[in-house]
């Protein structure tokens, strides 16, 4: 490969894959960004898909695996028998320094088994986190973490969470210093459980840089009230799960006012372009592209029922990503956050 930027790619990972990986690997190729690709998988398939998109062809090195990780496997069993398929040979990429990231759409478990188990977490981080993005009002995107990759967390882990998603955010959106809250059941201090108070106390205790607005609700992550929301996987997954599909009933509602008949047809027709503008701004695909923060390696997740261009966007996350040095971030300030008392044990106030 040539000197550059090399992204690894799970060929085989997704519900569309091959076709939506090679599709996506050319519209990033169209763009001329100088990056290089390693895609590990059925090497008949993907070279004939290669043929039919002559951009992706340029610029990628097929690296045949002998198996594919399906998305109804166990991490446990991805584990066992993993070794060999293209999902584990994209990952070992990143571990022996072929690639600066991974990129897959596969089984989100198996995927985090696997990039744990390779790379290892970052010193000072007890768990990774999975890091997605969500549309917001004012017309940019909330970093929204853990989405699903531990299903509890404790205060240090929260604090954790914080500083990596912050980096995140500053790294994909170019924002010098990105705002930063926990997930709460209400926004006043005395609310919500012990971890989650323990874990803004040892944030402010700290003296870490982070530009830290406490708590906030639900509805601010869609609000745009910070940057960078904080809460554990298990809530974090249900909010975002629960975003989604609230936002495919608005399209589907939407659709079935906007052909009722013939004048709301006839609406429809010459409201076209600020429909097609709204369709763009609430498209997942459009913000695709989820992080295993934490890590010892840059570890990007794709939707698994991604389009082309959402697999596109994915690759971009992994791009920015490869380019910034959040991962010295972090480890200045989990190091300073280490160095901090602990917090005092707070009463429930609920």
């Amino acid at each position: 490969m040539a000197e550059g930027l090399v992204l690894s790619i799970d060929g085989m990972g997704g519900d569309h894959a091959p076709d939506i990986v090679v599709e996506g690997v050319d519209i990033v190729a169209r763009r001329r960004s100088g990056v290089r690709f390693l895609v590990h998988g059925d090497a008949a398939r993907l070279g004939a898909l290669m043929d039919r998109y002559p951009d992706a062809k340029a610029v990628s090195e097929i690296v045949p695996a002998e198996k594919a990780i399906g998305m109804e496997m166990k991490a446990s069993q991805a584990l066992r028998q993993g070794k060999g398929s293209s999902l584990w040979n994209a990952v070992a990429a990143v571990e022996n320094g072929q690639a600066h990231a991974v990129v897959s759409a596969g089984n989100t478990g198996a995927y985090m088994a696997i990039a744990m188990f390779r790379l290892r977490t970052m010193e000072g981080v007890h768990r990774p986190a999975l890091a997605a993005r969500w549309p917001h009002a004012k017309g940019g995107y909330t970093v929204i973490l853990d989405v699903g990759a531990n299903v509890e967390a404790d205060g240090e882990q929260l604090v954790e969470f914080a500083i990596m998603g912050e980096a995140f955010q500053r790294a994909v959106s170019g924002k010098e210093r990105p705002s930063v809250a926990l997930l709460n059941v209400g926004a006043e201090e005395q609310k919500g459980h012990e971890e989650i108070r323990a874990a803004a106390q040892l944030i402010r205790d700290s003296g870490v840089d982070l530009d830290f607005r406490g708590f906030v609700e639900g509805d601010d992550i869609s609000k745009g009230t910070v940057d960078v929301v904080v809460t554990d996987g298990f809530t974090g997954n249900i909010a975002l799960k629960t975003g989604e599909g609230t936002a495919r009933l608005v399209g589907q509602l939407l659709r079935e006012s906007l052909t009722s008949g013939p004048l709301a047809q006839l609406g429809a027709l010459i409201a076209y372009p600020a429909l097609k503008k709204l369709r763009a701004r609430m498209d997942p695909g459009t913000f695709n592209g989820a992080l295993f923060l934490g890590l010892n390696g840059l570890v990007v997740k794709s939707h698994g029922s991604a389009s082309g261009s959402g697999y596109a966007a994915a690759i971009g996350v992994a791009e920015k990503m490869a380019r910034s040095h959040y991962r010295e971030e972090i480890a200045s300030k989990l190091a300073r956050v280490s160095r901090a008392p602990a917090p005092a044990k707070v009463e429930d106030a609920n």
